[in-house]
Formats: C-alpha cells, structure tokens, sequence
C-alpha cells in the first residue's frame, strides 16, 4: 500500500517531476498561509507597539499594511514557486513527447529491417544506429537488434532457394557500423561496453579493424567464418568476456594480425579449424587469458607467427592437430603460461621453428605426437622452463635441430619415445637444464640426441 505522505513515485519513461498529490498539498498550503498571516498580524503588532513606546500608540491599520507588505513578499515566492512548478510539468510533457518520438522511430526501424527490399532494409541499418546514438537509455536494446540480425538464417549459396539478392551488404553494413562505434572508448557514442551477441551467426567477411573490446560481453560463440575476408586486424580485447566457443572456421580469411590480448578473457574453447586461414601474426598476449582448450585444427593454415607472450595465461590444453598447419614461428615467450597439456599432434604441420622461450612456463605435459611434423627447429631456450613430462613420441617427426639451450629449464621427464623421428641435431647446449630422467625410448622411435648423451633403448 503507497503511503500518502509520501512523494509519487517516479514512472521509468513518463518524465514527470516527483511532486506531492494536489489534495494533499492544497490544503496544508491554505493551512499554512492562514497560520503564517495569523503569526504576522501579532508580530507586526507587537514590534511596532515595542518601537512605539512613549509615543502616539499603533494604530491597527499600520499593523495591517506591514501584515499585507510581508504577506505580498510571500505570495512573490509562492507564484515562483509555482511557476517552476509548471516548468517541470512542461518540461515532462516535452519529455514524453521526445519519447514517443524516440519509440515511434525504434519501429520504423525495426519495420525497415524486415522488408523484403535490401535498399529499405539498409535504410533500416542506419536509422537503427542513429536511434542508438540519440537514445543512451535503450542503446543496448538498438544494438541487440542489429545483432539480432546478424544472427538470422543467413544463405550464402547464390543458387539457393532461400539466397536473398544484397542481404550480405546489408549484413557487411551491420558489421561496419559497429565497427565505427568501438573505435573510440571516450566517445559519447561508443558501444564499447555494451553486450554483442553474434552467437550462431555465419559470416562470409566483415571488418572489425581497430574496435576496442573493452567491456562486456562479446559473443561468437558457435559462429561460423565460411568464406570472405573477416578482419579485427590491430583490435584491443582489453576487458570484458570474449566467446568464441565452438565457433568453426571452415573457409575465408580471418585476420588477428596485431590484436591485443591485454585483460579479456577469451574462449576459444572447442573451435574448429577446419579450412581457410586464420591469423594471429604479430599479436600480444600480455595479460588475462585466452582458452583455445579441447580445439581441432583439422585443415587449414593457423598462423601464430612472430606472436609474443608477455603475460597472462594462454591454453591449448587438450587440442588436436590432425591435419592443415599451424604456424608458432618466431614468437617471443617472455612471461606469463602458454599450454598445451594433453593435446595430441596426430597430423599435419605445427612450426615453432625459431621461437624465443625466455621467461615463460611452456607446457606439454602428457602431449601426444603420433603423426605431425612438429618442429622446433632453431629455437632458443634462455630463460623458459619448458615441460615435455609424461609426453608420448610414437609417430611422425619431432625436430628441436639447431636449438639453443643456454637458460631455463626443458624437461622431458617419464617421456616416451617409442615411434617417429626425434632430433636433437646441431643444438648448442651452453647453459640450463635439460632433463630426460626416467624417459623410455623403444626400438621403433630414432632418437638424434646430439648434444645430449643417448639414452639407451630399453629392452621391454
């Protein structure tokens, strides 16, 4: 039950000051105009009565005209008051007017972007943005529309029944005008911040270049990249949640080239890279964590090349490489955790070749190399401890020639080597530890150990 005595509650949209009910405030003003003129007549009469002694006494009508001198002051105030009293009232009214203007614009749009015609529906791209810029209260509701958009049943097939002629411009259109929004976080129209929701949306391009993935929630997860040109190309994720879980990169070109991994946590959790090519070139991991756990790499080039890790926490645990490459070459490994526990290299190419591990913790505790060509041809072991414990060497090829090993510690503690082709050769062993204790090597694996003595082959 609302209390009377209370002020109305405010109504989230009617834009109406807080004020008091009218048959509450009438009367307790007549109340107190009545009480305050009361108090006035007696004062006036006892002040000038007091500044009158030994003079000609007060008459009452001088008691009166100072009465109605002060009474006039406060019915000044009181028509002040009133008329800013009706100014808010105005001003509400204006308000609600701009609502519905503001509402009535959000469903021409929204009827815009289902017409049939792709030029109306363009239209409705860009008058939803607008809306969103000039609505800070529902800019979120305006965003998820156009996400929402994205997300529909999307035929890419020109030969399709269901293939709708410009859709994909209007989609490209959707991108890049939220690409244009998370360029500047300090803008007064940025939608950095705000929730993305792409979750099952198919993409045949797009550019996201130069976005600042700030805050949060960004949503790709089980999205598909199918062909086109994808580009987030020098974006920021610097806060907030990413998702790419269980999103499939079959086709196109997707580009990571010089992102920013600095404070975001990232899910690639169950990706599938299965064609086309995907770029994380010359990118940085230096703070939060990015999860590419229990991923296939099936097909396809994935290119870590000249990566640096200088923080935070970056896991393939569980990953399979069955097919396709996937490029590490040149990265800097200066601090933070990049892991591949229990992930299996069964096919295909992964090159580490000519990587720095200089104060990272690398892992590939349990790791299984059954079939690909993994090298670490080159690399430079300075200041890392990298773990081989518990791996498994049974097929394939396994190359650490030419290496480096002046600091930190290389571990391939309880290894086996029992299939494949494992080299050592050529590395220079100056310095740090490299361990090999209670490692088994089978007749059937071919071990190159130079620099490091044999181990002899067991005999099981």
């Amino acid at each position: 039950m609302n209390n009377p005595l209370q002020p109305r509650p405010k109504q989230d949209g009617r834009h109406t000051p807080n004020l008091w009910p009218v048959w509450l405030v009438a009367p307790g003003a007549l109340l107190l105009v009545g009480a305050a003129a009361l108090g006035l007549y007696h004062g006036a009469e006892l002040l000038l009565s007091s500044e009158a002694t030994g003079k000609k006494p007060v008459g009452v009508q001088d008691v009166i005209k100072t009465t109605v001198t002060v009474l006039t002051l406060i019915g000044a105030v009181l028509a002040a008051l009133y008329a800013y009293r009706k100014q808010l009232l105005d001003e509400g009214t204006s308000h609600r007017a701009d609502a519905t203007q503001l509402t009535e614009r959000y469903t021409k749009a929204a009827e815009q972007l289902g017409h049939e015609q792709a030029a109306v529906r363009l239209a409705g791209v860009y008058a939803m943005a607008r809306l969103a810029d000039d609505w800070p209260e529902q800019r979120q509701v305006c965003v998820d529309v156009l996400c929402a958009y994205l997300r529909m049943p999307y035929e890419t097939d020109t030969t399709a029944p269901a293939f709708r002629h410009g859709e994909r411009e209007v989609r490209l259109t959707i991108i890049r005008t939220i690409r244009n929004h998370l360029q500047d976080p300090t803008a007064d129209t940025t939608w950095c911040g705000l929730n993305l929701d792409f979750t099952g949306a198919i993409f045949d391009g797009g550019d996201f270049t130069g976005s600042f993935f700030s805050g949060g929630e960004v949503d790709f997860g089980g999205s598909t990249f199918s062909g086109g040109d994808t580009y987030f190309r020098h974006a920021i994720f610097s806060g907030g949640q990413i998702y790419f879980n269980g999103t499939t990169f079959s086709g196109g070109r997707i580009y990571f080239n010089g992102a920013t991994f600095s404070g975001s946590q990232i899910y690639f959790n169950d990706a599938t890279f299965s064609g086309g090519r995907v770029y994380f070139f010359r990118s940085t991991f230096s703070g939060g964590q990015v999860n590419f756990g229990e991923s296939i790499f099936s097909d396809g080039e994935v290119d870590f090349g000249r990566v640096r890790f200088a923080g935070g926490q970056v896991y393939f645990n569980r990953s399979k490489f069955s097919g396709g490459k996937v490029f590490f070459t040149s990265s800097e490994y200066d601090s933070g955790v990049v892991s591949f526990v229990r992930s299996t290299f069964s096919g295909g190419e992964v090159l580490f070749s000519g990587s720095t591990f200089s104060g990272a913790e690398i892992d590939f505790s349990s790791a299984i190399f059954s079939g690909s060509a993994v090298s670490f041809t080159g690399s430079k072991y300075v200041g890392s401890e990298v773990f081989f414990t518990g791996s498994v060497f049974s097929g394939g090829e396994v190359s650490f020639r030419l290496s480096t090993y002046d600091g930190g510690a290389v571990s391939f503690i309880h290894s086996a080597f029992s299939g494949g082709e494992v080299s050592f050769s050529g590395s220079t062993y100056s310095g740090g530890i490299v361990r090999f204790q209670a490692s088994r090597v089978h007749a059937a694996a071919t071990v190159h150990w130079e620099p490091f003595p044999a181990i002899p082959v067991n005999q099981e």
